[in-house]
């Protein structure tokens, strides 16, 4: 795969432009919003626990640096409602950022966290995934979106 940077470390990047952004941004401060922002994180958290148990299940790698040592396709759990749940799990964690520091940076910045994961780690995964699993992931990507 072309991205050598993992999908943490990004998310971590991006997420410090949320928070070292924020002075740059209008302040929104309520407790709706800190409620968003506990809600956002915990289903990031889970999304992405949940993402990597069906990994560990199914005895394949988590790695997606090296996801040509892919030895099955998950489909099941998390993954039978989004193809890429750890990334969403990451995008949720952002928002959680999003609604506690810095609206509207945080918003931009975590559609192009998404447009960036989508650009440079799902579209090449995909590639990657057709080759190891061909019509197996022609039929899995029929019924499962990419993101939600």
């Amino acid at each position: 795969m072309s991205n050598k940077i993992p999908p943490p470390i990004v998310t971590l990047f991006f997420g410090l432009c949320i928070y070292l952004s924020r002075s740059y941004f209008p302040e929104f401060s309520s407790s709706v919003l800190s409620s968003l922002s506990v809600i956002s994180f915990v289903i990031g958290i889970s999304v992405f626990v949940a993402a990597v148990s069906s990994f560990k299940k199914q005895e394949t790698t988590v790695n997606p640096i090296s996801i040509e040592k892919a030895s099955s396709l998950v489909v099941d759990g998390i993954f039978k409602y989004s193809r890429n749940p750890m990334y969403l799990g990451m995008s949720f964690i952002l928002l959680g950022l999003t609604f506690k520091f810095n609206v509207i940076g945080g918003l931009l910045f975590t559609i192009i966290f998404m447009l960036f994961i989508t650009i440079f780690q799902i579209k090449p995964e995909e590639v990657a995934m057709e080759k190891l699993f061909d019509q197996e992931w022609k039929d899995y990507i029929k019924n499962v979106r990419r993101w939600l």
